[in-house]
Formats: structure tokens, C-alpha cells, sequence
């Protein structure tokens, strides 16, 4: 593409497009250590003022989290949005239940899914896109301890391969 093709742009379309951009909230970590991982889906969160705010500064853990489904609706319990420090008496419960926003159909089928043996919904990142809060949750099947050893295995495995063809690259032998 030739320089006279590509548009300058206006200070309001790089605003939007910052803000239209993917911002990584929290992580949950300990999760694909504990779980392995089958299945994706996106939600909302339904939240108040100062919990958006304490998210936007970037203060969340989500690694004592789970999601449970009850009653037809689902449920995000024991994650930490903690309080908003310039809030009022209006500020929120640090670890309140929150209400994941999903279809009815994917609530019958998650729920389905998470009821057999071995398995739980985790979540796993919580994210603003867009301008709203989004939250990535997975379905889990719970690892064994030699499971968790065997991964720690491989990823160091995996490091060293990398670190030795990185030495032959640059001709250190």
C-alpha cells in the first residue's frame, strides 16, 4: 500500500481506537495449572460504579474464583474486585456474588457440562473491550497431581530447547 493510500488519523479515532482495544484485567493462572481447559466461551458481568472503577485501575484477582450455576442464572462467587478507595458509602462488598450475563441456552449447556465428574467452571480472564467488562470463562477437567508434574515437565523441557537452539543460533557452542 502506497504512503498516499493510508489516512492520517484524527485524534478522536486513536482515542477510539485505544479504547476499543483488548485490556487485561486479571488472570487466573492457577487455572490451567489446576485444570485442563476443554472449552471457551465470553461473558458480561453485571457490576456497580465503584467496581468498574476499581477495575479500570487494575485491581482484581480472580484466582479463588468459580463459577456456579443456580437456579437457571450463572453465578461468578469469590472473585476479588477490591474497594474502590475514592468511594463513599455507596462502595460494593469486595468478594460479592456477581451475575454472569449469558444466554439461556449456553446456562443449560455449561450447566450440563459442569455437573459431570471432574469437572467446573473457572474463570479465567477478566478483560474490558470495547469499553465493557468482559470475562473468559472455561470449562475444566480436574488434573491429578502427576498430571501437574508431567505439564512442569514439558514447559521446562520446552525452556531449555529454546534457550539451547537460541545459544546454537548465535554460534555459542
Amino acid at each position: 500500500m502506497a504512503k498516499s493510500d493510508q489516512k492520517k488519523l484524527t485524534p478522536a479515532q486513536k482515542a477510539k481506537a485505544e479504547a476499543d482495544e483488548l485490556k487485561v484485567v486479571a488472570r487466573n493462572r492457577r487455572a490451567t495449572h489446576d485444570y485442563f481447559i476443554e472449552d471457551k466461551l465470553e461473558v458480561g458481568l453485571v457490576l456497580t460504579g465503584t467496581e468498574v472503577k476499581a477495575l479500570r485501575m487494575g485491581r482484581a484477582s480472580l484466582s479463588e474464583a468459580w463459577v456456579e450455576i443456580y437456579e437457571g442464572e450463572a453465578w461468578l462467587r469469590q472473585a476479588n474486585i477490591p474497594e474502590y478507595f475514592l468511594g463513599t458509602w455507596t462502595n460494593h462488598a469486595p468478594t460479592r456474588k456477581r451475575k454472569l450475563l449469558m444466554h439461556r441456552d449456553e446456562i443449560l449447556k455449561w450447566g450440563m457440562k459442569s455437573q459431570a465428574k471432574g469437572y467446573t467452571i473457572v474463570p479465567l480472564e477478566l478483560y474490558f473491550i470495547k469499553g465493557r467488562a468482559k470475562l473468559m470463562i472455561g470449562l475444566g477437567r480436574g488434573k491429578q497431581q502427576w498430571d501437574k508434574r508431567q505439564a512442569l515437565r514439558e514447559a521446562q523441557d520446552k525452556r531449555e530447547a529454546q534457550r539451547e537452539m537460541q545459544r546454537y543460533a548465535k554460534g555459542i557452542r
